[in-house]
């Protein structure tokens, strides 16, 4: 199956990016699509074969679930590439476009629960929630 694949730019410079993005006390504050929900926890072991673990979860608790990725590739301010226990595969890109610019692509597998334009928009939700917090702080 195709991959599918969002993409943002965040007017911050590439390591402030990386660090958002992969630092636990920065995800938890942005892994969620939409404002009613949340994510409680987060480890990320940033390594190949090293694990990254987020819960999330409505915050009014109806439902959640957590996720489990283990890293494949781990390229400083580059790139990750990382696969779900279900196998799924999923890759980072951060390309620096100026000294406080920088654009973040995310490719990966649909899972086959959903629909794909629902796939699409859930992952660009979580992005551009990326960005905003980025950009806030």
């Amino acid at each position: 199956m195709k991959k599918l694949i969002v993409t943002t730019e965040i007017n911050k410079p590439i390591n402030d990016v990386w660090n958002f993005f992969n630092d636990p006390e920065h995800i938890v504050n942005w892994n969620f699509a939409h404002e009613s929900w949340e994510c409680p926890l987060a480890k990320n072991d940033l390594k190949v074969g090293g694990r990254l673990e987020v819960i999330m979860q409505a915050k009014d608790g109806s439902f959640g679930f957590d996720l489990v990725g283990i890293y494949d590739e781990v390229k400083d301010n580059e790139s990750i590439k990382y696969h779900f226990e279900d196998g799924r595969e999923i890759e980072v890109i951060f390309e620096k476009l100026s000294d406080n610019k920088t654009r973040v692509t995310e490719k990966f597998d649909p899972e086959n629960q959903n629909p794909l334009e629902m796939q699409q928009q859930g992952w660009q939700a979580i992005l551009d929630n990326f960005r905003n917090y980025s950009e806030s702080i």
